[in-house]
Formats: C-alpha cells, sequence, structure tokens
C-alpha cells in the first residue's frame, strides 16, 4: 500500500505533516507499510472484519429497526503518539480527574465553590445528573469518579484540548482490548521495530482499582460483580467481555437483594454477599426506593447499603454533575480553586447559553458553531453548524430560547486525520480520542485509549451510532523495549 497519492487537505494530519513528510514518531510504521506486498493491507482489512464478525464483536443501535446488533466498524491504520506527547497527555489528565474529585466531593458536602462564587448555584442545582439524595455520602477514599473516559480532540493548531469528559459509565474500553489483539493476529508486521506500550493489563488494572475501594473491614477478599441493565443495552457486549476479563460476576438487578442494608447476589448455592459493585447502569434505574420509582433494572434498598457503607459502587452515583456540559466549561476554575494550578489541558473554548451575551453571540453565528445539549451522548442533540440547513439552525434556534440551561456552543473544529482505508486506497478522516482513567488508592491512566474515526467523508461526527469506527492507538514506549508489545 503506497501512500505517494495521499492527502492532507490542509488538516492536522497524525501520520504527516503539511509539507507530506512522516512525523518522526509514524516514520518506522510507514516504512514498514510501504514494505507490504500489494494487496497485503486490503487482506488484513478482510480478515480483521471477518474476526470481528466470528468474535460477535458488536454494539447495538437504539431504534435500528434493521436488527439489534452491529458490527463495530475497525480500520487496520493505526494512530500513533510519540512517548514525550503522552507524558504531557497522561499528567493533564491526572490533574483533570483530581479537580472533578475534589469538585464533586465539594458538591455533596460543604459546596465551598459555590458559596465562594466560582460557579453559580444555579448551574448546579439544576443539572439534569445533580442527585441531592446523594448529599453527606462518604464513599471510600472520598473517591467519586472510579472510571473516566475523557475525549480529547486535536484542532487544525496542533493543540490537544478536552472535548468533553464521561464520569457515569464511559463505554469503549472493550474495543481498546480487542483492537490490539485483532492487529497482532491480523497484522503483526507492522509491530517489527516499534516499541508499543501494552493495553492488556487494564482488566487486570481495573480490577485492583475495585477491590481498592472495598469497605474497609473486610477480612475476606472483596467480592465483585459486574451490574448490567441487560443484554439489550448498546454496551452488554463490553459489560460481558470486561466481566469474563477480570473473572467476575456479571449480574442484572434482579440477581441482588438488599438485606440489614448489606448487598447479597443469588447463587445457586444461597446468598453471597457482595462488596463492590462496578455499574454500568445509570442512577436513575440503579435503585427505584432512591431515584426513578417505576425501574424494573435496579437493585430496591441500593443507596441506602452504600451510604451505610456496606457496598462500595464505581461509578459512585451522583457523579454525573461533571458529565453536564456546561459545567465542563468551569472545569480550568475548579483545577485553580482546588489545585491551585493551571489546567494542562485546555477546554474547546465555550458559550453558554443561559449567559444573555453568550446567548446572542450563538443565535448570530449558528452557521459557524457546534451547538450541544448538556446532557445528550452519542452525536444527538447537537447541531454542526456549517454542515447545517436553514430549517435546522431554526429549529436550535427556537430550542435554545426556549430552554438556554440546556445548550452550549463551540467553534467548529478542524478535527487532526489519520489515514484510513476507504475501499482499496487511502483517505484521511477525521479522529478524537478516549483514553481511560482509572482512580482508586491512584491513578492509572490507560496508554492510548479508544481512537474514533468519522468514516463518512467531511463528517465531523465520530460516534459509532452515526456512522463512526475506530482505530487501534498506539503510544511509543520511550526507549525501553521492555514495555514494548
Amino acid at each position: 500500500m503506497q501512500f505517494n497519492d495521499y492527502q492532507t487537505d490542509g488538516f492536522y494530519d497524525e501520520m504527516f505533516d503539511h509539507a507530506g513528510n512522516p512525523r518522526p514518531e509514524a516514520r518506522l510504521l510507514l516504512e514498514t507499510m510501504e514494505s507490504l506486498d500489494d494487496g497485503h493491507l486490503l487482506r488484513s482489512q478482510h480478515a480483521a472484519e471477518q474476526l470481528l464478525l466470528q468474535l460477535g464483536i458488536t454494539f447495538n443501535v437504539y431504534g435500528d429497526s434493521a436488527g439489534t446488533e452491529k458490527i463495530f466498524p475497525f480500520d487496520l491504520i493505526p494512530r500513533i503518539t510519540s512517548a514525550k506527547e503522552w507524558a504531557w497527555i497522561e499528567r493533564g489528565l491526572i490533574q483533570r480527574i483530581r479537580g472533578l474529585n475534589e469538585f464533586i466531593d465539594d458538591i455533596y458536602h460543604d459546596q465551598k465553590i459555590l458559596k465562594d462564587k466560582v460557579i453559580p448555584e444555579e448551574v448546579i442545582f439544576s443539572a439534569t445528573f445533580y442527585r441531592p439524595q446523594c448529599r453527606g455520602i462518604n464513599p471510600p477514599q472520598r473517591v467519586w469518579c472510579h472510571i473516566t473516559g475523557t475525549d480529547l480532540v486535536r484542532h487544525g493548531d496542533g493543540q490537544i484540548y478536552v472535548l468533553e469528559d464521561n464520569l457515569r459509565v464511559p463505554s469503549g474500553v472493550s474495543y481498546v482490548l480487542e483492537n490490539r489483539a485483532l492487529m497482532k493476529r491480523t497484522f503483526p508486521r507492522v509491530f517489527e521495530g516499534l516499541h508499543i506500550r501494552p493495553v492488556d493489563t487494564y482488566p487486570g488494572k481495573l480490577l485492583e482499582t475495585l477491590e481498592a475501594i472495598a469497605p474497609e473491614d473486610l477480612d475476606h477478599k472483596p467480592t465483585v460483580v459486574l451490574l448490567t441493565p441487560g443484554m439489550y443495552n448498546s454496551a452488554y457486549f463490553e459489560h460481558s467481555f470486561l466481566a469474563q476479563q477480570m473473572g467476575i460476576q456479571l449480574v442484572e438487578g434482579r440477581d441482588l437483594a438488599v438485606q440489614d442494608k448489606s448487598v447479597y447476589m443469588r447463587t445457586t448455592r444461597g446468598l453471597r454477599k457482595v462488596d463492590v459493585i462496578y455499574r454500568r447502569i445509570d442512577d436513575d434505574f440503579m435503585d427505584p426506593q432512591a431515584f426513578r420509582k417505576d425501574s424494573l433494572l435496579g437493585v430496591p434498598g441500593l443507596l441506602e447499603s452504600y451510604r451505610a457503607g456496606k457496598v462500595a459502587l464505581a461509578n459512585a452515583p451522583g457523579n454525573g454533575v461533571a458529565d453536564d456540559k456546561v459545567v465542563y466549561a468551569y472545569v480550568p476554575d475548579m483545577i485553580r480553586y482546588y489545585l491551585g494550578e493551571d489546567a494542562i489541558l485546555p477546554n474547546v473554548p465555550t458559550f453558554l447559553c443561559w449567559r444573555d451575551n453568550d446567548r446572542q453571540h450563538v443565535l448570530q453565528n449558528l452557521d459557524k458553531l457546534v451547538v450541544k445539549a448538556a446532557n445528550e451522548a452519542g452525536g444527538y442533540g447537537m447541531l454542526v453548524g456549517p454542515h447545517s440547513t436553514q430549517e435546522q439552525r431554526d429549529a436550535f434556534a427556537l430550542k435554545i430560547e426556549a430552554n438556554p440551561r440546556n445548550y452550549i456552543a463551540q467553534p467548529t473544529l478542524a478535527l487532526s486525520r489519520v489515514p484510513t482505508l476507504i475501499g482499496d486506497h487511502l483517505e484521511g478522516r477525521h479522529v478524537d480520542l478516549r483514553p481511560y482513567i482509572l482512580y482508586g488508592k491512584d491513578i492509572h491512566v490507560l496508554p492510548g485509549g479508544l481512537t474514533r474515526v468519522a468514516l463518512r467523508k467531511g463528517s465531523l461526527v465520530v460516534n459509532s451510532s452515526q456512522g463512526g469506527g475506530s482505530k487501534d492507538t498506539w503510544v511509543l514506549a520511550d526507549g525501553d523495549s521492555s514495555n514494548g508489545e
């Protein structure tokens, strides 16, 4: 496969500079790929797709009448990151998680940041995922965000920005692990001579994190379970995959019961006490006694057990207050307030529509901005101004004016691109990156993360539900071959 005809089209490319020369970290990979026989890359891509089918690596699309599951699209050309740049990203992510965790703990206790008027009270108390039921709760080690997926993008200026934080039930890490396994099985030659940091330690690190937050008075190894909404959830493949990788039970709400404020799992040998629950179910559905009374997915009494310290929950209920895209705009202020530092990773400049001046600016520039609902995910509830029609912009203007608190707007970023196999040739496609951060006794950042790619030409929406796929993400080891794959 030759790169001679590959064009960067004026975008920041992760493999080539604007002059068309390979970036230093990508040089050896490109030399290896250039040396392959004609057709080798296409054969490897087809082999990977066959493996995806055989392994059942799928996701569900809600409301898709054609079927419940789809193969998660995978592109064989990896994204590559230098050791130096990754070290900077890692420092920024660790700082950000510390700041966010301090904020969540404060919000459910003293609310100092509100009293000092760093963030307006009404912003927090009107947040969809702010949970008054969690006031006064003290999670083990005061950690609220145990598993976070933080979305990063690189703009045309070469700078990496934080696009959003995902602290409730971030998904996608199973594809990181499966993508690497696919690459090793179908395209092993590209690893030659490159020292790439491994990702297969993640399930072990995740289990360590979960065991570290178990109630302190245990005299036995903690019993950990993964709580799933069930097989019709869009990320059910990931739930079952992670439970299997960690060697823990995958349970649904009906498998658990609360007695005397302790949580038990129903087994063929009777009830077994549960110490830690990795929940992949939203707060609303977690406990019908505390949240939505009509939920059939949760466990009655679970929040009371958690409040009493009888069971640990990851992620902590209530941490979604920091997922709100309006609250996101204040994260640099949080870092400054709690840590006394400037944010290492910058936010994307953000207009808050609840502010009169910001709202007027947004309404006058809808054709240039990306407008997002504060709590939507999956690429839904957003307007990409430059790609929108007048009718769509008019409809969004009405939504903004009806509920200004629910909308933010950001400049349309020229997301960086990576060469992607389209048919039988290579074209640039826009990407983002979701690294995964674990917070137990300490903070661990998985090297790399999920690179999502917008497979539709010109599209900036990378979500799988909107036609996106993924790539393997390589972080080079810092000259230490012992860290390599």
